[in-house]
């Protein structure tokens, strides 16, 4: 009989699809909660077999984690969650708007002009 390798909490394994109870393991979230997250958040789709098996990947993981701080740790509700998802959606960091390298280029020369 094959061993069953288990996932203890925090641990990684090196995967690049997990099972939902390999994610449970992982993350600390129980089953029943992660399949009513996917019920309540359109953000959180993790693909599905033929059967109906889930198979996470790690952006769903990192996706599940999010919505883990936002609910335990900031306290939100569920809508709230949603809100500050779509949020953060909405207003991508501001690294990735046209023109940032450009305009951090003109800074540094502006200093390199003051400091010469």
């Amino acid at each position: 009989m094959a061993a069953i390798s288990t996932v203890s909490q925090g641990q990684k394994p090196d995967k690049l699809i997990y099972k939902i109870g390999e994610v449970s393991a992982l993350t600390g979230i129980p089953a029943s909660v992660i399949r009513f997250w996917e019920s309540e958040f359109r953000y959180l789709r993790p693909k599905r077999t033929q059967s109906g098996q889930r198979f996470y990947r790690q952006t769903d993981i990192d996706r599940l984690m999010e919505i883990k701080t936002l609910l335990y740790e900031k306290r939100l509700t569920i809508e709230g969650c949603r809100q500050e998802l779509k949020r953060r959606k909405e207003s991508p960091a501001r690294e990735n708007t046209p023109g940032y390298l450009d305009e951090i280029r003109s800074q540094l020369r502006e200093i390199l002009e003051i400091l010469s």
